[in-house]
């Protein structure tokens, strides 16, 4: 008989020699391991009984930015792993982690340039993209080329070597900002303790190393009061870039309503109005804005039009190409990053690493719920089966036809009613990915629909009857997923998503995530085609939440249309 080998309780890690890191979610301490390990790695696998973490340099440099050095990492995984760890996986790790600050960027009269020491210079060097960029100066400074100091960070990231860059900021122009102790409608007003944590975070960097960084808080938490209590702290012309034209009129109404600026001296650049004052709003749609494939992009010269003390990227992990290439030259500016994930899909999180600045807080998602500061969130995956017809189409199609086939699964419609005839009493978001199918539900269920092609005008009227109950559902298109604000909202029923992207997941269950007056929890619903590529893709999309701490109930179509479901937004 082979001997029965007994697993430490509460031991759930298993560190790998490619420095992989299985939690096992059975075991005692599970959800302790998971907040601790998420500080310096990433998930990549999230199935129902063991998830999948990775250490990488860059979750690595995060980390180091908040203060996580190579004895924490070395102790948090010896204290929650059953095996021991690879000697190999530390040493890597504190190779990693001796490469922070080992490079750093000053200023000498004029000039820009690195400092280290011999053998990190020796091999720097050696990498073309990175000596194209600098000139050895006879005292061995070495010197920036003109305009390369954003450039110069990003290609040193990408061979393993983060900046520390202390060379410091322009000022910018003064613009006192004062908070508020009420509304403008006569409601208390304070900075909650951690929004003002996340604030002195990235305003203590300010010593040295100064205002650049990025602040991850979940939707609903109020990362726009973040940024405006750094206003306050810094107190100088700032620059907000935001998503779309509907987080411009937010970001206006909580400026106005948080602080005494007064209407003069906040604008809005979007594509209707173009004015430019001591705070200004604008989108990145409109900085990247331009007539014909080759032609330049005409609204960039916004960042050079005024002496910003301060830019704000609202949802940094969206920023677009042309943005971050003037990022690279706007280095001389403090930059604040905010965000509800770090993840980018299209693997650029280097970028944001490099040229805004790593990441400065963040806290669980679990935490702020807890505390009551967002709404605890039930989520559950409805798996719908195809038709037979259906099926047999599906399986005649190619893959790429498979995507939006299983996406726009019929079936999903009566499950779409069952669900909204249990939630009744309930504000209700219908979320999807594509305009037809979403056409097609608004129709079927009798509720407004709100795409890209809906007015701004009537957008804010819709969003303004369902916050006022006069609408208990509405259909909305991805134009929802950031910066609406629509508190009442306790039931996002998602139809189709974009592929497998995790951001857009964590977006659109945070249009639940407000706290509600009554101290009541939210539900989220991903309803997918089952055995089919759509729900590959959700169980993709899955992992940031899963990062978070949530864990996905799956429940099949039958159950839905059973007689007496429980289903609550009781968390």
């Amino acid at each position: 008989m082979d001997p029965v080998v007994e697993t430490p309780i509460g031991k759930p890690l298993i560190v790998q020699r490619d420095r992989t890191v299985l939690l096992d979610l059975h075991e005692p301490g599970a959800e302790e391991a998971r907040g601790e390990i998420s500080r310096f790695s990433e998930l990549i696998k999230s199935p129902e009984h063991l998830h999948t973490y990775r250490i990488t340099s860059l979750s690595l440099w995060n980390g180091a930015a908040r203060g996580i050095d190579a004895p924490e990492v070395s102790s948090t995984l010896a204290r929650w792993s059953r095996n021991l760890v690879p000697k190999e996986v530390m040493v890597w790790v504190c190779e990693a982690l001796a490469r922070t600050g080992r490079i750093r960027l000053v200023r000498r009269a004029e000039r820009f340039g690195l400092e280290t020491d011999p053998d990190t210079l020796a091999t720097i060097m050696a990498v073309p993209s990175v000596s194209e960029l600098v000139e050895q100066c006879a005292d061995g400074f070495l010197a920036l080329r003109d305009g390369m100091r954003g450039l110069v960070k990003r290609a040193l990231v990408r061979v393993g070597y983060p900046v520390d860059d202390v060379a410091g900021f322009e000022e910018g122009d003064p613009l006192p900002v004062r908070l508020r102790t009420t509304d403008t409608e006569g409601r208390p007003f304070a900075v909650r303790d951690y929004q003002e944590s996340a604030a002195q975070a990235f305003y203590a960097e300010r010593s040295e190393r100064g205002g650049a960084g990025i602040v991850v808080l979940p939707c609903g938490s109020g990362k726009t009061v973040v940024g405006i209590r750094a206003m306050a702290l810094y107190g100088v012309q700032t620059l907000i870039l935001t998503t779309n034209r509907s987080a411009v009129a937010q970001w206006k109404r909580e400026l106005l309503a948080r602080t005494h600026l007064t209407a003069d001296q906040v604008g809005e650049y979007t594509g209707d109005t173009k004015e430019i004052r001591p705070v200004t709003v604008s989108t990145y749609q409109i900085l990247t804005w331009r007539r014909s494939a080759t032609s330049s992009f005409e609204h960039l010269e916004l960042f050079s039009s005024n002496n910003w003390g301060l830019v704000i990227y609202d949802e940094v992990h969206l920023l677009p190409a042309p943005v971050f290439r003037v990022t690279a030259d706007l280095q001389a500016r403090r930059r604040l990053g905010l965000t509800a994930t770090l993840v980018r899909e299209d693997g650029r999180e280097d970028e944001v690493f490099s040229l805004i600045g790593p990441c400065r807080y963040d806290l669980p998602w679990r935490n702020l719920e807890k505390r009551g500061f967002i709404a605890q969130a039930r989520c559950i995956e409805v798996r719908v089966p195809f038709s037979r017809d259906e099926r047999v189409t599906y399986e005649d199609s190619t893959r790429r036809e498979r995507v939006r086939q299983s996406a726009e699964n019929p079936a999903k419609l009566d499950v779409l009613h069952a669900l909204l005839r249990r939630h009744k009493r309930d504000r209700v978001l219908v979320i999807g990915q594509y305009t037809d199918q979403l056409l097609d539900i608004s129709r079927a269920i009798g509720a407004p629909l709100i795409t890209g092609a809906t007015p701004n005008d009537q957008r804010e009227v819709l969003y303004g009857a369902f916050r006022r109950g006069l609408v208990p559902v509405l259909v909305v298109s991805k134009v929802a997923n950031f910066a609406i604000d629509l508190p009442d909202a306790n039931v996002a029923i998602q139809v189709s998503g974009m592929f497998g992207s995790r951001q857009e997941e964590a977006q659109r269950l945070g249009r639940v995530l407000r706290a509600k007056s009554d101290g009541s929890g939210a539900l989220f619903y991903a309803v997918v085609t089952e055995n089919s590529r759509d729900q590959e893709f959700s169980a993709h999309r899955q992992l940031f939440l899963a990062e978070q701490g949530y864990a996905y109930e799956i429940m099949d179509a039958a159950e839905v249309f059973a007689t007496n479901p429980e289903l609550t937004t009781d968390a």
